[in-house]
């Protein structure tokens, strides 16, 4: 599923929702066209492995109040993003880590 979120104030489209992510992504290219501060970039040294054992750059990660949903039905949270040098197609992808703070269920008949 691909959904927009807003991040730091801004819309982001093109945001996966991965349920087999253990962890959430924020492309790096995507994090330099927010405009925010790279003080914020907390170290993170470890490359990140994928399924089938390659390995993507990391920055380090950010901790950012996110909005999930459309006025009046929004939640608000903070999700700490792994900041990752990659090609890819998305933006952000939303693993489990934030699902499971939502307590979301994501469910193919209802989409």
């Amino acid at each position: 599923m691909v959904i927009a979120v807003e991040v730091a104030n801004w819309e982001v489209h093109k945001t996966l929702i991965d349920q087999g992510s253990s962890i959430d992504v924020l492309y790096w290219p995507t994090f330099l066209e927010l405009d925010i501060p790279h003080s914020l970039i907390q170290p993170h040294t470890k490359p990140l492995v994928g399924f089938a054992g390659e390995r993507a750059h990391t920055r380090g990660y950010v901790d950012l109040l996110t909005t999930f949903g459309t006025s009046p039905d929004t939640r608000r949270i903070m999700v700490r993003n792994l900041l990752v040098e990659a090609n890819t197609s998305y933006n952000i992808i939303i693993g489990r880590p934030t699902l499971n703070q939502l307590g979301a269920v994501v469910s193919t008949p209802h989409l």
